[in-house]
């Protein structure tokens, strides 16, 4: 089945040789990981294929010659960051999660797919993106399914360096949402770039991406302390 993502990716999207099978124990994985922790309750094979991988691998359609190093914040089973991985083998890539659980997995994950550039952070974004290393410092950072967008927008923005990108994985809500947005992009120095639009094959679904510009570094403030994103939103 999994030989289907050659032919189901958008034509701008060429899966290099062996992804087929790096999907596969990919998904192996993510049934077993889910088994012992909350990843994901899409569980079915062709429900994961369109819901989750081919999902994941939207950001590709949107900038065929994605460059890194990229951050996946709050990334969970491992999405969208591993299938851009096996996509873009080249793609440096790091993992943003705080839950040591899934860490755990994620660990397990990297060290059986065996590829080079792929790297698991454990920690609260709140935390690392007041480290120097980390802070303004990525020239992409995606996250999906994460957060509200003003919550998203504060906890992702920091790690983006100056010219870079940020891009929210949303569904059907995401013009919704992106009105609520004006003020946390003001603070924290960014502003909306473009949305693209996208539909899942067989009626899966409709998805979108919003992408934002980082004009300036990051205001010290910001992101708050753990908690206090969630608590007191940007509006």
């Amino acid at each position: 089945m999994w030989d289907e993502l050659y032919d189901l990716v958008p034509r701008e999207v060429k899966l290099p040789p062996g992804s087929a099978r790096l999907f596969s124990l990919y998904y192996q994985l993510l049934v077993r990981g889910s088994r012992k922790t909350n990843l994901t309750r899409i569980l079915e094979p062709r429900e994961v294929l369109f819901k989750h991988f081919l999902d994941s691998l939207a950001l590709l359609s949107w900038n065929p010659a994605l460059t890194g190093p990229l951050l996946d914040v709050g990334s969970g089973a491992g999405l969208p960051g591993i299938p851009l991985k096996i996509a873009r083998p080249e793609l440096e890539v790091r993992l943003l999660d705080s839950a040591q659980k899934r860490v755990d997995y994620l660990r397990e994950v990297i060290g059986q797919l065996g590829m080079p550039g792929l790297e698991v952070l454990h920690g609260r974004a709140e935390q690392l993106a007041r480290q120097e290393n980390y802070r303004d410092s990525f020239p992409l950072v995606v996250s999906r399914a994460l957060a509200r967008l003003p919550v998203l927008l504060e906890l992702c923005l920091p790690f983006v360096r100056p010219g870079g990108r940020f891009v929210a994985y949303k569904g059907p809500e995401a013009e919704q949402e992106l009105s609520t947005a004006g003020r946390a992009l003001e603070v924290l120095g960014a502003r909306f770039g473009e949305s693209f639009s996208y539909s899942l094959p067989e009626a899966y679904g409709e998805r979108c991406l919003l992408i934002f510009l980082k004009l300036e570094k990051t205001q010290d403030k910001y992101p708050r302390k753990a908690g206090f994103p969630e608590k007191r939103p940007l509006y």
